[in-house]
């Protein structure tokens, strides 16, 4: 999957602007202010590029934070990798909320989807999942509701550590454990029936 424009230059200037970003936005003017005068020229597609290429930044800190973590099972680092995302952007939450009010805005629903698509690949391989069949649609269709879901409920939550979102997060992806567990015995069952052998 490709990925905006990379560069040390345009990393520093987002670090340089995210403390300003819940009182001044992601627009080209705070990013002057805060990085200097000719800030803005890193990012020639103005706040719709300056968002995309946070989004980038911040998958890739969490996929180099997530190399520690030890979990085992799949399904246990998914919960690990989301919740790792949530604690690297619990200092920038207002900027995090500017962003998303910006993807949600008629027009941006491309870039929304980009950038949606980039997280949700990049949350699965820090993971270790490397499937390449149909269920890499499916793995990615399902992370993308439950992290959406809980992306909007921690814009919200006031409790210490996140506690309540991620008790919300362990209950979806408990409810996606059974869905996935009946289906894995639905298809184990139906060679079996009458109908499925007489076909």
């Amino acid at each position: 999957m490709s990925h905006p424009e990379r560069s040390a230059e345009r990393d520093a200037a987002i670090l340089t602007l995210l403390p300003f970003v819940e009182l001044d936005g992601w627009t080209m003017a705070a990013l002057r202010e805060a990085a200097g005068p000719d800030a803005d020229l890193l990012f020639p597609g103005g706040t719709r590029d300056l968002i995309e290429a946070y989004c980038d930044l911040g998958d890739r800190w969490m996929e180099a934070g997530a190399a520690a973590i030890v979990a085992t099972r799949v399904s246990d680092r998914v919960r690990a990798v989301i919740a790792l995302r949530l604690e690297q952007n619990r200092p920038y939450k207002g900027a995090v909320r500017r962003a998303l009010a910006v993807l949600v805005v008629p027009g941006n629903q491309m870039l929304s989807a980009r950038c949606t698509a980039r997280t949700v690949d990049a949350i699965w391989h820090a993971a270790g999942d490397r499937s390449a069949n149909f269920s890499w649609y499916t793995k990615r269709a399902i992370v993308a509701a439950v992290y959406g879901t809980v992306l909007l409920y921690w814009l919200q939550d006031s409790s210490e550590d996140d506690t309540r979102t991620l008790a919300l997060l362990d209950r979806l992806l408990g409810a996606v454990g059974r869905i996935t567990g009946v289906r894995r015995r639905l298809s184990r069952l139906v060679p079996r029936a009458p109908w499925a052998r007489a076909a």
